[in-house]
């Protein structure tokens, strides 16, 4: 069955999560995604294997980056350049030549010294989309500050936005900035650039800042204090946990349930099947407000969070179970989404990993394939742009390529 972004050559310079998420989401739409991958050095330990060269801590709540288990690496092929060498810059603009998207995620300056900058690689292809994702984008003050997820978000507003006044600002893990901020704006940036492309015939260069990206996911709390000149209170955070109707309730076997029961009706039904419908009409009362939290604690307290999850289910409430990560594995929605995919690995079985969110009716994604390690199909890409055996043979000598090949 044809894909979606079939047939497009996606050339990626990234490493750490936005990048990589960005390309996972267009590869798993069909397009041919091709990582360009530094030549590691000959340092081997006992299992003979090349150690990655890294000056970056892995989170160890995060499957390791050459894990099968790990999503960001799958319908991608790997081919390791050293693009300090003259020769692998050659084989490198052959690549740019044929590419449709290149991604990088490099502070600004850097591609420039390297010879891989947007306004050297146009004249090569026109047609070409370049996306640059950093923390600050290309140009401002702020532009050649180095910087991570949390800082980004905290200098975007949303992490004031989502902590209580008074509180110890929250860290939402890496989901807000890197992910939703800089990988998933990344990709709705170059799709809009592709679109371009087919009425003018020409690419361009797509600028993603994750700071941009975060403060555009705030906009609906800026517009409050746009429209009012003035913060919310601590009483009128609702999205932070400060209304009783909105928030999460600590079940019998210590776990939670979390209850949106902005509209009336749905208060009414959830205090329907609390047993408390005398209190239906005191939804936004403050004098009430604490009694009821009270009362409603006191009744989550009585049931399992799958027992509530039934029963208020059932009673048509904004319910849900807050699952632990081993629990959504096994989530009847998530599963039958397909958002918790089983995947064939040659040599290992059967692995887990995150589905493809994006659902197409008539050019739905796949996974292909988990990933390839670093330069496994070196010599495939090479032998695609007309280089022969021994001049594959040649450049791995040199130390211009990498092959993954011992």
């Amino acid at each position: 069955m044809t894909q979606a972004l079939e047939g497009l050559k996606i050339l990626d310079l990234t490493r750490y999560a936005p990048g990589p998420y960005c390309t996972m989401i267009l590869g798993d739409l069909g397009a041919d995604v091709i990582k360009i991958e530094e030549v590691r050095p000959p340092d081997r330990g006992d299992s003979g294997q090349a150690k990655a060269p890294s000056d970056i801590t892995h989170p160890p709540e995060f499957a390791s980056p050459d894990s099968p288990f790990n999503p960001v690496n799958r319908n991608k092929r790997s081919v390791c350049l050293n693009l300090k060498s003259e020769k692998a810059q050659g084989i490198f603009y052959k690549l740019v030549a044929k590419a449709d998207v290149l991604i990088e995620g490099f502070r600004p300056g850097v591609t420039k010294r390297l010879g891989i900058d947007y306004p050297t690689l146009k004249e090569m292809n026109p047609r070409l989309i370049y996306c640059a994702v950093t923390g600050y984008g290309q140009d401002g003050p702020y532009r050649d500050l180095p910087g991570h997820d949390i800082n980004y978000i905290a200098s975007a507003g949303v992490v004031s936005a989502i902590s209580l006044p008074g509180k110890t600002p929250l860290i939402p893990g890496n989901l807000i900035g890197d992910m939703a901020a800089g990988g998933m704006q990344a990709a709705i940036g170059i799709l809009a650039a592709l679109a371009a492309r087919e009425r003018t015939g020409k690419g361009q260069f797509v600028d993603i800042s994750m700071t941009d990206g975060a403060i555009s996911m705030a906009s609906m709390y800026l517009s409050h204090y746009f429209e009012t000149g003035s913060l919310p209170e601590p009483q009128e955070r609702m999205s932070c946990g400060s209304m009783l109707y909105f928030n999460y309730y600590q079940t019998s076997d210590g776990k939670y349930v979390a209850i949106a029961c902005m509209e009336s009706r749905f208060f009414a039904n959830l205090c329907r099947a609390l047993d408390y419908e005398d209190l239906i009409s005191y939804q936004t009362d403050s004098q009430k407000a604490s009694e009821i939290a009270s009362a409603f604690k006191q009744r989550f307290l009585t049931k399992t969070s799958q027992e509530w999850f039934d029963i208020l289910s059932r009673a048509d409430v904004p319910v849900s179970r807050v699952n632990t990560l081993d629990e959504l594995a096994d989530d009847p929605q998530a599963k039958h989404r397909g958002m918790i995919l089983e995947v064939d690995t040659p040599g290992k079985g059967k692995v887990l990993q995150a589905g493809i969110s994006i659902k197409l009716s008539d050019t739905p994604g796949s996974v292909r394939n988990i990933g390839a390690t670093p330069g496994e199909n070196t010599e495939e890409i090479l032998t695609e742009l007309g280089y022969s055996l021994e001049e594959i043979r040649q450049l791995q000598e040199e130390n211009v390529i990498g092959t993954g090949i011992n």
